[in-house]
C-alpha cells in the first residue's frame, strides 16, 4: 500500500505547483505593450507640453527654423505590429542624422562590419554631433552616430551619384510601408549651401585616405545632405524603431531583409552614441537603444517588443528633441520598460 502512495502523492504534488506556477504567471506577467492606449499617449504630450517651450528650434539650417516648436506627436508600434499614436502624427519632418541608421545598415549589407569599421571606431563619445578634431589626432571617426562618421558610411554605399541616395530612400520606404516618403527638397538645398562644417569634414576624410573621390567631386557628401533631407513622420520613426527592435523585421511580418548581426550592431551604437554627448546620460535614464535627429525626431527600439517615435521641434543643447526625451523618459516608467529594468 504505501509503495503506491508515494507516487500518488508525488503527482499530488507536481499538479499543485503546476497549476499554482500557472496561476502566479497569468496573474504578474503582463506585456508592457497590453498598457499602450490612446489615452495614455495623449496625457504624455499634455504633461509634457511645457518642454516646448523650453527648448529652440535648429536654425544653423536656415529650413528648419521654420518648424513649429508647439508640435508635438508621439506613436508606438506594438509586438502585434500595431500603431497606436497622438498628437501630430501626420506632420512630416525631415529625419537628420536618424537616417544614419540606414546608412550603417547599407554601408555593412555592402562592405562587411570588419572593412566598416576599419576606418572608424565603436567608441562612445561626450562630444557634440560635429565634432572633428579626433580626425585630425585619431586619424578616423570615434563612431557611425557622428557626422564624420556618418558622411564616412554613406561614402561606402555602394552605386554610383545618386544611386546610394535612393537605396536610402529605397529602404526606408520599404521599412515604413511609406512609398510616399520623399526628400524636402528645400531643406536639401538650405543643408547643402549651409553645410561648410560638414564640407570640412567631408575633405579631412579624403585627406586621410578614408574615401577615395575624384578632385572636386563632392556627389557623397551630397548624398548624406540629401538623405538627412528626407521628410518622415513620428509612425514612420516608430516603425524604424520596431524593424530594428525585431532584428529586420518590419512591423506586418515581412523579414526578407531580417539579419540579427546587423542589427544587433546598429542597436548597440545607437545605445552608446545615439543621442550624441547626451547619450551617457540617457542609458542611465531611458536605458533604450535610440536615436535622435535635429529635425525633432527621435526613434527608439524596445528589443523584441516595441518601437517608438516621438516628433518635437524645440531641441536642447545637445541637439536632441527636449519634449521627445521626457515623453520617452516617462513613457518608459509607466511600462517599465528599458535593458536594466
Amino acid at each position: 500500500m504505501k509503495r503506491l502512495l508515494l507516487p500518488f502523492n508525488i503527482c499530488v504534488l507536481f499538479l499543485a505547483f503546476t497549476l499554482s506556477s500557472c496561476s502566479v504567471a497569468q496573474t504578474t506577467i503582463e506585456a508592457p505593450e497590453t498598457k499602450v492606449s490612446r489615452e495614455l499617449l495623449e496625457n504624455l504630450i499634455e504633461q509634457n507640453r511645457q518642454y516646448t517651450q523650453e527648448g529652440e528650434v535648429a536654425d544653423y539650417i536656415p529650413e528648419l527654423g521654420k518648424a513649429d516648436p508647439n508640435d508635438m506627436a508621439i506613436a508606438v508600434v506594438t509586438g502585434g505590429g500595431k500603431i497606436i499614436e497622438a498628437g501630430d502624427t501626420e506632420k512630416t519632418f525631415t529625419i537628420q542624422s536618424i537616417s544614419k541608421l540606414i546608412g550603417l545598415m547599407l554601408a555593412v549589407e555592402d562592405r562587411g562590419e570588419k572593412e566598416v569599421f576599419r576606418r572608424m571606431g565603436y567608441y562612445g563619445t561626450n562630444k557634440p554631433f560635429n565634432h572633428y578634431a579626433n580626425l585630425e589626432t585619431d586619424g578616423k571617426p570615434l563612431n557611425p552616430m557622428m557626422n564624420g562618421g556618418a558622411i564616412l558610411t554613406t561614402s561606402m554605399i555602394k552605386g554610383k551619384g545618386e544611386e546610394p541616395y535612393k537605396r536610402i530612400l529605397d529602404r526606408l520606404r520599404y521599412i515604413t510601408d511609406n512609398p510616399s516618403i520623399q526628400i524636402d527638397s528645400s531643406v536639401y538645398h538650405s543643408e547643402k549651401s549651409t553645410g561648410d562644417r560638414n564640407r570640412g569634414i567631408f575633405y579631412l576624410l579624403k585627406s586621410n585616405g578614408l574615401i577615395e573621390s575624384a578632385e572636386g567631386d563632392e556627389s557623397s557628401l551630397n548624398n548624406y545632405f540629401r538623405q538627412c533631407s528626407i521628410a518622415v513622420s513620428a509612425k514612420d520613426l516608430a516603425k524604424i524603431g520596431y524593424y530594428f527592435a525585431h532584428q529586420g523585421t518590419r512591423y506586418d511580418g515581412d523579414d526578407r531583409y531580417r539579419n540579427p548581426e546587423i542589427t544587433e550592431l546598429i542597436l548597440s551604437q545607437m545605445l552608446i552614441a545615439g543621442m550624441y554627448d547626451f547619450s551617457g546620460e540617457y542609458a542611465r535614464t531611458v536605458g533604450l537603444p535610440s536615436k535622435s535627429g535635429v529635425g525633432g525626431g527621435i526613434t527608439v527600439s524596445v528589443p523584441h517588443q516595441m518601437g517608438i517615435g516621438t516628433y518635437s521641434p524645440a531641441l536642447d543643447e545637445q541637439g536632441n528633441s527636449l519634449a521627445g526625451y521626457h515623453m520617452i523618459l516617462q513613457l518608459v516608467k509607466e511600462l517599465g520598460i528599458g535593458l536594466f529594468r
